[in-house]
C-alpha cells in the first residue's frame, strides 16, 4: 500500500502543480514549487520501498517474484528494481521527479516550463500506475524465479539507468520549448539553459547505448555490438534527434529564426522518447525483437500518451507560428550555419530511415501480415548518407579563414587519404566502406586542426572527433573483420588468421553453476565462459575475447553435447545402463515450502560392489529442476528426470563422466576484429565532450 499510496501523491502533486505554475501568481507559483517537491518525494518513497521489498526478498509483490530470488548476488538484487517494465518505469520516474526538484531551486525554468514538465511527470505516473510495481503475487511464494542469466552482468547491471538518465533529462529542453510558446520568453533566457540540458541528455543516453552495444559484444557471443534490432533502434532514434536539438541550438545563439527549428527538435525527440517505448513496452515486437518485452496491456496507454504529447506540442508550435522570430536562417551556402544545418538535415534523413525501419512490424500489420526488414536495409540506406555527413562536418567545423569556409588546410586531406589505406590494409575492398574510412579520418583532423585554429571549444572538439573515429573503427573492425568456424580438438594447435590457437579443454567451477572453455592465442589464455542450470543444462554463454593493440580475436564456442541416453526403472527391478546396473529401491517426496523434493533410492553396481545414489528434483508450481550427480567414483552421471505418480517407477537420464565431456572437440566460430578497442573509446570520447561542452 506504501507504494501504491506514494504513487498517488505523486499524480495529485504534479497535476495540482502544474496548475499552481499555470497559474502564474507569486502565491500559486510557491505553492507548486511545494507540490513539486512533494512530488518528486512521493516518487523517492515509492522508489525506496520498491527497493526494500527486493532486498528484504518480500515475494509477496509479483514483481520482486518475477526479477529476484534468495540467492540472486546483491549487485543484481539492486538492479532487479529495473529489471522489467514496472521497475523500469518506476526509475524513470524517479529520475524525473529528482530533476524536477533540482529545476524548481533557483528560477532555472519559467513557470510555464514547469508547469509543462509537472504535467509530464503526472503522465509518467500514469503509465507506472498502469503497469504498477506494487501487484501482489495471487498465490503465497518462497522464492523468486529470479533474474535472466544474461542479464547477469556489471554491465547489463548499469546500463538501464544510464538510459533512462537520458531518456528523462531529455524532458527538460522540451518543457523549455513549450514553456516559451506558452509564455513568450526572451530566447537568452533559455535557449543556453536548454543547451545544457540537452547536451547532458544526449552524453547520458549515448553512454547508455555504448554500454549496451559493449554488453551484446562481450556477452551474447555473436561478434558484434549492433544488430539494427527494434528495439535497440528505439534508443537510437531519440539519440539522433538530440543530436540535432544540440546542433539547432547552437545555431539559434545566433540566428533567433532557428528558434522554430529548436521547437520542432525538442518536441520530436521526447515524442521519439515516447515511441520507442511504446515499441519496447508494448510486446507488439515479440516475434521480430529479443529484447521487447512480452505482450502488454501498457502498450495502448503508452500510446495515447505519446499521441498527447506529439499532438500537443506540434499544435502549440502551429498556433505560436507567426508570432516566432523570422528571417534567414543562413546568410550563404558556404557559412558554417548552412553547413551545420545540411549536416543536421542528413541526420534527419537517417533518424528517418531508422524509424521506418524498426516500426516496419508495425506498419505491415495495418496491412495484413507483419513483417520486418533485414539487417542490410540499414546499411544500404544509411551509409551514403553518412559519409556525406562526415564531409559536411569537416566543413562545418572550419571558421572562415579567408572568407571560405572550405579552406581546410593539408592535414585533412592528408586524413582522408590515410583513412581510405587503412581501410584497404585492413581488408576492405567496398566502395562504400572505404569512401566512409576516409570521410571519418577527414572528420576527425577537421575537428582538430579547428579546435587548435579556435573554431571549435575543447567539448565539441572532443565529440566530433570521437564520432569521426567510431565510424572509422566501425568500417575497420566490422568491413575488415573476417570470420571462421573450426572444430577444435583438446591440444590442437591450428593457425587461424595468422593467429595459434589451441583448446585446452573445459573446466568447471566447483558448485557446478558454471564451466569455462579455456584456449590459448598465441601463448596467452582467455576463456569462453557458460552459465549453467542446475540441470546441468546451459543457461548462457560469453564469448573469449583475446584482446591486443591491433584487435581482438573472437572466440565463441558452440558446445558439442555428450551422448545421453534414458533408462525406466520399475521399483525393484533392475535395469542395465551404458556402464552399470541400476535398480530403483524407493520414492521419498518432502515439501521445502512452496515446493517439493522428490528423491529416488537407486541402487548402482558394476557386478563387484553396490552403491546407493539419490538423484532428487525439486518441483514447483512452475516446473522442477533437477541436477546430475556422479555415480561410481565419476565414471558417470545420473540425473532423475521423472516418477510416476504412484511411486512405483522413475526415469533416468544417464551422462558421461565430467573428464569424458571435458575432453570432447568444441565448434569455436573464431574472428578477429581489427582495432576495435578504437570504437569503445570513441564512445567514450563522444560522451566525455558532450560532458566537457555542458560547462561552455
Amino acid at each position: 500500500m506504501i507504494g501504491v499510496i506514494s504513487l498517488a501523491i505523486v499524480l495529485f502533486c504534479s497535476l495540482a502543480g502544474a496548475l499552481c505554475y499555470g497559474a502564474g501568481s507569486q502565491g500559486a507559483v510557491g505553492a507548486g514549487r511545494r507540490l513539486n517537491f512533494v512530488a518528486g518525494a512521493g516518487a523517492a518513497v515509492a522508489a525506496a520501498y520498491l527497493m526494500a521489498q527486493i532486498l528484504a526478498d518480500n515475494f509477496g509483490l509479483a514483481y520482486v517474484a518475477s526479477y529476484s530470488s534468495r540467492e540472486l548476488p546483491l549487485v543484481y538484487k539492486v538492479s532487479a528494481f529495473w529489471a522489467g517494465q514496472q521497475g523500469s518505469f518506476l526509475l524513470w520516474l524517479l529520475i524525473h521527479g529528482a530533476a524536477g526538484a533540482i529545476l524548481a531551486c533557483g528560477q532555472r525554468m519559467s513557470n510555464s516550463g514547469l508547469a509543462v514538465y509537472l504535467a509530464l511527470e503526472a503522465l509518467l505516473t500514469v503509465l507506472v500506475l498502469a503497469k504498477s510495481p506494487f501487484v501482489p503475487t495471487e498465490a503465497t511464494v518462497t522464492d523468486g524465479i529470479g533474474m535472466n542469466p544474461l542479464l547477469q552482468d556489471p554491465w547489463m547491471a548499469v546500463h538501464p539507468p544510464i538510459i533512462f538518465l537520458g531518456y528523462a533529462l531529455l524532458a527538460i529542453p522540451f518543457a523549455y520549448s513549450l514553456g516559451a510558446l506558452i509564455r513568450p520568453e526572451p530566447a537568452k533566457g533559455w535557449l543556453e539553459k536548454a543547451r545544457q540540458w540537452s547536451l547532458l541528455a544526449w552524453a547520458f543516453l549515448g553512454g547508455g547505448i555504448f554500454i549496451g552495444g559493449y554488453w551484446a559484444y562481450k556477452v551474447l557471443g555473436w561478434g558484434g555490438y549492433w544488430g539494427w534490432d527494434p528495439v535497440e533502434n528505439s534508443s537510437l532514434v531519440p539519440w539522433l534527434l538530440a543530436t540535432v536539438l544540440v546542433h539547432v541550438l547552437r545555431v539559434a545563439r545566433v540566428r533567433e529564426s532557428a528558434q522554430s527549428l529548436v521547437d520542432l527538435a525538442a518536441i520530436f525527440t521526447y515524442a521519439f522518447v515516447l515511441y520507442g517505448t511504446f515499441l519496447t513496452r508494448s510486446g507488439i515486437l515479440g516475434d521480430f525483437s529479443v529484447h521487447s518485452f512480452a505482450e502488454s496491456n501498457v502498450g495502448l496507454t503508452i500510446a495515447l500518451v505519446n499521441a498527447f504529447v506529439l499532438l500537443s506540442g506540434l499544435l502549440l508550435l502551429t498556433w505560436r507560428a507567426k508570432a516566432m522570430p523570422q528571417g534567414e536562417l543562413y546568410n550563404a551556402y558556404g557559412s558554417r550555419e548552412f553547413l551545420l544545418l545540411l549536416g543536421m538535415l542528413i541526420t534527419v534523413f537517417i533518424a528517418t530511415i531508422v524509424f521506418l525501419g524498426m516500426s516496419m512490424p508495425l506498419l505491415t500489420q495495418l496491412a495484413g501480415k507483419p513483417a520486418a526488414v533485414d539487417t542490410d536495409f540499414y546499411v544500404r540506406t544509411t551509409l551514403p548518407l553518412a559519409i556525406t555527413m562526415m564531409l559536411v562536418l569537416g566543413c562545418a567545423c572550419q571558421r572562415h579563414f579567408g572568407g571560405r569556409v572550405l579552406a581546410l588546410g593539408k592535414l585533412p586531406y592528408l586524413a582522408l587519404v590515410l583513412g581510405m589505406a587503412a581501410a584497404l590494409a585492413a581488408g576492405v575492398r567496398q566502395v562504400l566502406p572505404v569512401l566512409l574510412a576516409g570521410a571519418a579520418a577527414m572528420g576527425t583532423a577537421a575537428s582538430c586542426r579547428s579546435f587548435r585554429l579556435h573554431g571549435l571549444g575543447l567539448g565539441g572538439a572532443i565529440a566530433h572527433a570521437g564520432l569521426g573515429l567510431g565510424l572509422l573503427a566501425m568500417v575497420l573492425a566490422g568491413s575488415g573483420s573476417q570470420q571462421v568456424s573450426r572444430e577444435l580438438a583438446v591440444g590442437e594447435a591450428q593457425d587461424i588468421f595468422g593467429h595459434e590457437i589451441v583448446y585446452q579443454g573445459q573446466e568447471f567451477t566447483g558448485d557446478g553453476t558454471a564451466k569455462y572453455y579455456k584456449y590459448t592465442v598465441d601463448g596467452r589464455e582467455v576463456a569462453a565462459l557458460t552459465k549453467l542450470h542446475l540441470n546441468g543444462e546451459d543457461a548462457a554463454r560469453e564469448p573469449a575475447i583475446d584482446k591486443t593493440l591491433g584487435g581482438d580475436v573472437y572466440l565463441a564456442p558452440t558446445p558439442t553435447r555428450a551422448a545421453r541416453s534414458g533408462i525406466r526403472l520399475e521399483k525393484g527391478k533392475s535395469a542395465m545402463g551404458n556402464l552399470f546396473l541400476y535398480r530403483l529401491d524407493g520414492i521419498d517426496i518432502r515439501e521445502e515450502g512452496d515446493k517439493m523434493r522428490v528423491t529416488a533410492d537407486i541402487a548402482v553396481t558394476d557386478g563387484e560392489r553396490v552403491e546407493h545414489a539419490k538423484p532428487s528434483i525439486l518441483a514447483t508450481s512452475e516446473g522442477g529442476t533437477s541436477a546430475p550427480i556422479e555415480v561410481m567414483e565419476g565414471r558417470e552421471r545420473i540425473r532423475l528426470t521423472a516418477v510416476a505418480g504412484d511411486q512405483r517407477s522413475a526415469r533416468l537420464e544417464l551422462m558421461p563422466s565430467l573428464q569424458e565431456e571435458m575432453a570432447l572437440p568444441v565448434q569455436t566460430s573464431i574472428s578477429v576484429k581489427p582495432v576495435i578497442w578504437l570504437l569503445w573509446l570513441s564512445a567514450a570520447l563522444v560522451c566525455a565532450g558532450c560532458l566537457v561542452a555542458v560547462k561552455k
